[in-house]
């Protein structure tokens, strides 16, 4: 059968999956990832693995957009409200869910590098299971605000954190030599890259979008742009959530009525890309994976949940933001997938040459992680609505 008829299928099951959710007062995007979690592998295997493979450029469309998105909402003016408070917030969670999951995998195991490694698992996050959910229930306000700022930002903070903890791992693992200067220099130029695509992006989009009058034209200029700019940051290896991030970033701040009009529109056609991509998301959960996962997941998802919630409320509490940033900024960012599967994927390739030990770690991590994912994957839209709505800033049911 035409892969197209798969797309089609995606698109009518992660639609009657959302309406189910809202029925039972859950954010859409769950039911999209249940649509998908039964046309795959575990259930109907409708979707199953080599197809998933050839549907991956919806992913990258989505996360593009979705970070696209964030940009435009990361408006100067609101950061500078937001002032120090925004990055002790983001150091404070990505640190204290990285180093509670390894102290409580250090006392499971009583191995360094392995709490090492599952503590650099820990601060990543999946921008687009907020965000969704912020835009489905049309939220606004400060903690809305620092969501978007929080599961934009950290991802990078994220990167650094696994590189110079796996480099440490490997020291343990190996005795080998530790150069922090060589370390630095990989993330440094990733994010320095990222930035200067997404920057000169943003501002020449912004030109061009000056000199469009029809809709039509603006959102094909628009998606142009976003994959050209997706596309270049893949083939130079530059995070593409950072460099589309960047690039709304600019673009809203530049040509503030521009990307006002641009959103409008872009959210017109939006939502169907959404729908395929949490629902092939969905159907990458396996959940035989839950069965392997063991007493090592659960400290994994209690350690990292307890990391970022309470990381968050220290973060929020020492830089003295809002009530409603303390109390509920934590729950709000526990989705986890794609940085950490990518992590994951990562350690597989720099530790399954390192002898036995090293193919047994990373055959626990990717195990882990993906079991772990299907949790954090269910939990974390749930969370975030939890949270939004605790705060008071749905303006949508």
């Amino acid at each position: 059968m035409d892969v197209l008829f798969f797309v089609g299928l995606a698109l009518l099951v992660g639609f009657l999956g959302g309406k189910v959710s809202h029925r039972v007062k859950f954010p859409a995007v769950v039911g999209y990832l249940i649509g998908g979690l039964i046309l795959g592998p575990s259930f109907l295997n409708i979707l199953n693995l080599n197809l998933l493979n050839n549907l991956g450029v919806f992913n990258d469309m989505a996360l593009a957009l979705v970070a696209f998105v964030i940009g435009n909402e990361l408006r100067l003016s609101t950061l500078k409200k937001m002032g120090r408070s925004i990055i002790t917030i983001i150091f404070s969670e990505s640190f204290g869910a990285f180093l509670l999951v390894a102290l409580g995998v250090y006392l499971l195991t009583r191995k360094l590098y392995i709490a090492l490694i599952f503590g650099a698992m820990a601060p990543a996050s999946a921008p687009a299971g907020t965000a969704i959910v912020l835009q489905e229930y049309k939220a606004k306000g400060p903690l809305t605000n620092a969501l978007y700022a929080v599961v934009g930002l950290d991802d990078g903070l994220a990167i650094i954190i696994y590189v110079f903890a796996a480099s440490l791992a490997k020291v343990f693992l190996t005795g080998q030599n530790f150069s922090f200067l060589g370390l630095l220099k990989g993330p440094f130029v990733e994010i320095i890259g990222a930035i200067s695509l997404g920057g000169i992006a943003g501002v020449t989009f912004g030109y061009l979008a000056k000199r469009l009058g029809k809709e039509t034209e603006l959102l094909t200029v628009c998606l142009g742009v976003i994959l050209i700019v997706t596309g270049l940051a893949k083939y130079f290896h530059f995070s593409l959530i950072l460099t589309n991030l960047v690039l709304g970033m600019f673009f809203s701040n530049i040509f503030l009525f521009l990307s006002r009009r641009t959103m409008d529109i872009l959210n017109r056609i939006s939502i169907p890309i959404y729908v395929i991509f949490f629902v092939v998301a969905g159907a990458h959960l396996q959940l035989r994976l839950l069965s392997v996962m063991g007493i090592l997941g659960v400290v994994y998802i209690v350690c990292r949940t307890l990391g970022l919630v309470g990381g968050s409320f220290l973060g929020a509490t020492i830089s003295g933001a809002e009530a409603v940033i303390r109390k509920y900024l934590g729950l709000g960012i526990l989705s986890q997938a794609g940085v950490a599967i990518g992590l994951a994927i990562l350690v597989t390739r720099e530790f399954s040459s390192l002898g036995e030990v090293g193919k047994n770690l990373s055959l626990l991590v990717i195990n882990t992680i993906a079991a772990t994912t299907i949790v954090f994957e269910i939990l974390g839209p749930i969370g975030t609505k939890i949270a939004i709505t605790k705060a008071g800033e749905v303006r949508k049911e």
